[in-house]
């Protein structure tokens, strides 16, 4: 199984998902919060070091901006 996301204006959604449907596939809409979790999540992913820091350190970097 493979996923895309594709954001673009409502005609052009409703023709790409008539077209999805067609070929067989599932069309599944979602809102812009939801499109900007899934941008988050991967970039959360991508910047994943595997470290761990105290709370203490990630409170004095967020106090510092």
């Amino acid at each position: 199984m493979s996923t895309i996301i594709i954001k673009s204006d409502k005609q052009s959604s409703k023709i790409l998902a008539e077209l999805a449907i067609k070929l067989g596939g599932n069309v599944v809409g979602i809102n812009d919060s939801q499109f900007e979790d899934i941008k988050l999540g991967i970039l959360m992913n991508k910047e994943k070091t595997g470290k761990l820091v105290s709370r203490d350190l990630v409170f004095k970097k967020l106090k510092s901006k």
